[in-house]
């Protein structure tokens, strides 16, 4: 609403239990005995310095006009707006540039009125307030902000306090980090605790708590990757959520350097070294102690070094195939070819596209008490005990193929390569292949067929191919609707047919498009899955694995054998309702089979 509705000259009137709750009862939402009720149990909670609509939900009530659902807060918070005819507002931080909006006001200021600044613009400000009856605020914010309109929405009371203490001791933190200089981080940490300050870090406290709110804002909205950018004034910090980055942060230059040292002190690694990249591994905890690991890098770049984080769910091993989006006749096809005692299993696709989730889950199934797993990779992604892990260290010569050697000498049932990356490499699993090994590695090409030409490619003997080569299987990621909010609508014809070319399948008579709710922070999507494209090297494939191979013949041929690529993948997710056209033509390329 603009602050010049005639409700800003009433006087103010704030929100109290009893007064909702006969409101609730007016509206037909809840019954006289059930208000009753929840008056005496909020006489007992005032102390608590909870917003009316808190108290009320937390009893629970049953809403009557849907008795199916009860009166949560949110649910709460949207029949106040439509009461008070106020606009509805959802608290989505990542939209919010909280470094702008908390020089609006002062904490106290905005923690005695119960509001939050959301945006300050060129000729607005909106303010989010739980409080739709009170106004005496608003004179004072038109006055620090001449020529502006202020125009007032409602949001949820507890967002509101929430992302009040947040913001401002966030702010708090970089504006005193900035004034009081910083100094050289040493501490060196192999299990960071959040909010847990050393006596040796007192006078980096202000760093400590940035570090701290940026890895525990990370793990709450559940961001993948964490990134660093140092820019010539200030720095910027994105997450990658369910593969799209968004801007979360603008530090000062000074405070950017201050936490990537901090960071870098923590993955153990040189902070003094500023000239050349540097891997490093963290481990810690969420806030409800569940342990998480991250992989840092740096990268020196022309206004410093820019860092990323990659955040490692151990539990995601937990996970089935099914839950990771790989079933039916295609996890059977994956089993079959992990099950062999020997042979050279790839898993292809670009960074990001859930390569090493499937390498880890399936090691961890074949990782039983009979076997011998081993691994190399550059750097080791997850810590896990039950194999038996070693790191490429290029800085003594270590490299996949010198590791492969080794691990050849250890006894090994299965061996991990990270990335067949060059021909020695390449050999190397194929060696390990011929003499009774099953390998398991990656590369990077665009679909499963192209991994064939790619090792032709790098000069392993087309023989060799065809007598280690046990299959190869592509994938990508797509985000999954959110099953909140996600609503049905007619499919778009012509998207599904560039989609499903050259199959001419029959599109869905309903497919489902994203919304967007507080579940899924108004993206419309909640997580992702893969989509895969497996291709067996059988008997009917092995004849045209030769030297310059004809990819078109090689995927052609492997359909015919049964492969259904990345875009029918991602078209029985459509039909299933769990993606949508848009998301698999994002991710997935174009076979190029006519």
């Amino acid at each position: 609403m603009n602050v010049k509705d005639v409700r800003a000259k009433q006087p103010d009137i704030s929100l109290n239990v009893r007064s909702v709750l006969n409101d609730l009862v007016t509206d037909g939402r809840l019954s006289a005995a059930e208000a009753e009720k929840i008056s005496m149990k909020s006489r007992a909670k005032h102390q608590l310095n909870w917003h009316p609509l808190e108290l009320i939900a937390e009893e629970e009530p049953v809403d009557q006009k849907n008795p199916a659902k009860i009166l949560d807060l949110e649910t709460l918070t949207l029949w106040l707006c439509e009461r008070s005819k106020q606009t509805y507002r959802r608290i989505d931080p990542l939209k919010i540039d909280s470094s702008v909006v908390t020089r609006l006001m002062s904490a106290e200021f905005a923690k005695r009125h119960g509001v939050l600044p959301l945006a300050v613009l060129e000729d607005e400000i909106v303010v989010a307030s739980a409080e739709p009856y009170v106004s005496g605020w608003e004179a004072t914010i038109l006055q620090s902000q001449p020529g502006k309109v202020l125009t007032r929405v409602i949001a949820n009371p507890a967002d509101i306090r929430r992302y009040t203490t947040e913001f401002y001791q966030m702010a708090k933190s970089v504006s005193q980090a900035n004034v009081q200089g910083l100094s050289a981080l040493t501490n060196l940490e192999q299990m960071l605790e959040l909010g847990h300050v050393d006596a040796m870090e007192a006078n980096d406290t202000h760093i400590v708590n940035i570090v701290d709110w940026l890895l525990g804002y990370a793990f709450n909205q559940r961001a993948s990757d964490i990134h660093l950018e140092p820019r010539r004034e200030k720095g910027r910090i994105r997450f990658r959520i369910d593969g799209v980055l968004h801007l979360v942060y603008e530090l000062p230059s000074p405070v950017m350097t201050a936490v990537t040292s901090r960071l870098k002190t923590l993955g153990r690694m040189d902070v003094a070294e500023k000239r050349r990249p540097q891997d490093g591994r963290l481990k810690t905890k969420t806030q409800d102690g569940h342990e998480v690991e991250l992989r840092l890098s740096t990268l020196p770049t022309a206004f410093g070094e820019k860092m990323v984080l990659r955040i490692f769910d151990p539990d995601i091993l937990l996970k089935s195939f099914a839950q990771l989006g790989l079933a039916n006749e295609d996890f059977d096809r994956w089993e079959s070819m992990v099950a062999n005692s020997n042979g050279i299993v790839l898993v292809t696709g670009p960074t990001g596209s859930g390569k090493t989730t499937t390498l880890y889950s399936s090691l961890k199934r074949l990782a039983t008490e009979d076997v011998n797993v081993c691994t190399i990779e550059d750097p080791i992604e997850m810590v896990e005990p039950a194999f038996n892990q070693m790191q490429v260290q290029a800085n003594i010569d270590l490299h996949f193929a010198d590791g492969v050697r080794a691990l050849l000498r250890q006894d090994p049932d299965i061996i991990m390569v990270g990335e067949i990356r060059d021909l020695e490499t390449a050999e190397m699993a194929v060696q390990a292949a011929l003499t009774g090994h099953l390998v398991i590695s990656t590369l990077h090409t665009n679909d499963a067929p192209s991994a064939i030409t790619r090792l032709l490619e790098l000069g392993i003997a087309p023989y060799l191919i065809k007598a280690t080569l046990l299959g190869v299987m592509a994938q990508r990621l797509v985000r999954i609707l959110c099953p909140h909010c996600k609503v049905a609508a007619e499919t778009d014809v012509d998207g599904w047919r560039a989609l499903t070319t050259p199959w001419r399948m029959n599109p869905p008579a309903v497919s489902y498009q994203p919304v967007g709710c507080i579940e899924c922070r108004e993206t419309g999507f909640l997580g992702r899955e893969g989509i895969y494209e497996l291709l067996p090297l059988s008997d009917t494939i092995k004849p045209l694995v030769v030297a310059g191979a004809d990819i078109g013949k090689l995927r052609k041929s492997a359909m015919r054998e049964g492969m259904k690529t990345l875009r029918l993948s991602g078209a029985m997710k459509i039909a299933a309702g769990r993606t949508t056209i848009a998301e698999v033509m994002r991710v997935a390329p174009f076979s190029g089979v006519e």
